[in-house]
């Protein structure tokens, strides 16, 4: 019985351009109490490999969060298998804005400690205790109350291609570092302000206004379905879009354009672009913003170094590589210094200190 992913990507894109049937990418997410991850992990391996399921799906003891795409013409099965899973019965599914047959090229599943990592201690206040939801046309009207403050819980080499106008975008690498740092900047306006937030699909928002409600925080609100619903509200709605930019996913896609504004730039040579790319150098893999003439210039490589290594022959880069492991740069998402135009570092919440 199979129950690991035993294709390559190479080997499993051949298949998809083979099979010629549009697949469609969507995700979801359930809190909920499961007693034996392991074994739910293979019962869904089993049958969403039976399926052509392909993506990235964690399991914990909270409960799941899976990204991931599948042949159109099986998602009635996909749903019909969801709903007899009684935590995941009628749960919602967050469509993807824009389409890609290769938008996964693997199925993973996997046991983790948490479906997100937040670094929280769940025992220390009540997690269902959430903020309130909203739809994308009662969001925009908090958002446009001068009595709220909006804070973009994601990372910033998300915020970076495409934020809520005038959204507080916490310069952090990590959902777990922003948590500490956001209560600490507001600290003074846990009662006088409104705390609304949004995220990609809503997944950080439920656990993150449920503990800025342990904190103090009296008016707490967040984008229902984050950006992913947001985005299908307005188009389907006719509601004003306030999200500018890109929204950053976690596939191959890198991206799913939400509105017509470039806000970024090629952390090259600064020229207007919100491009992610991961440098084409093995050893690094740094993921940054580069332009179409830098990544010709650049042989899709993040600087000279690793322009030269990624020349050099096969054989030879896996010599270079062994005992190196992975560059410090793969973990810096476009903060690397030999990055001229990165992100510069600010201090986020000063307008709402004064």
């Amino acid at each position: 019985m199979q129950l690991y992913n035993k294709l390559s990507a190479i080997e499993r894109a051949e298949l998809i351009e083979k099979a010629g049937k549009d697949r469609l990418t969507l995700s979801f997410y359930q809190y909920a109490r499961i007693s034996n991850p392991q074994e739910l992990r293979d019962q869904l391996f089993i049958k969403w490999d039976s399926l052509d399921v392909l993506g990235r799906i964690y399991i914990a003891t909270e409960g799941i969060n899976a990204q991931l795409s599948l042949p159109a013409d099986s998602f009635d099965a996909f749903k019909i298998h969801l709903d007899s899973i009684d935590f995941l019965k009628d749960v919602r599914l967050n469509i993807a804005v824009e389409q890609d047959n290769m938008s996964f090229l693997k199925l993973k599943v996997k046991v983790r400690d948490k479906i997100v990592a937040d670094g929280l201690n769940d025992d220390t206040f009540d997690v269902t205790n959430k903020g309130v939801h909203l739809s994308a046309k009662d969001f925009n009207e908090m958002l446009a109350n001068p009595n709220t403050v909006c804070v973009d819980m994601r990372n910033h080499y998300e915020s970076e291609i495409g934020h809520f106008d005038g959204a507080v975008t916490p310069d952090v690498d990590t959902f777990r570092e922003s948590l500490d740092i956001i209560e600490a900047d507001l600290r003074e306006h846990k009662e006088g302000k409104n705390l609304l937030m949004y995220c990609t699909g809503g997944i950080r928002c439920e656990k993150a206004s449920a503990y800025y409600k342990h904190k103090g925080f009296k008016n707490v609100y967040q984008l229902e379905g984050g950006i992913i619903e947001y985005t299908r509200q307005v188009n389907e709605e006719g509601i004003d879009n306030k999200f500018i930019g890109k929204n950053f996913v976690f596939d191959e896609r890198r991206s799913e354009k939400i509105s017509d504004d470039v806000i970024a730039k090629c952390h090259q040579c600064g020229t207007s672009c919100d491009a992610h790319v991961n440098c084409a150098n093995d050893a690094c893999h740094l993921l940054f913003i580069q332009c179409d003439n830098c990544k010709a210039e650049m042989d899709n490589c993040c600087s000279t170094t690793c322009k030269e290594i990624h020349a050099l022959p096969f054989e030879e880069q896996k010599e270079l590589r062994k005992g190196q492991g992975n560059s410090n740069d793969i973990f810096k998402k476009g903060r690397a210094d030999h990055l001229p135009y990165k992100k510069d570092l600010r201090n986020i919440f000063e307008t709402f200190k004064k």
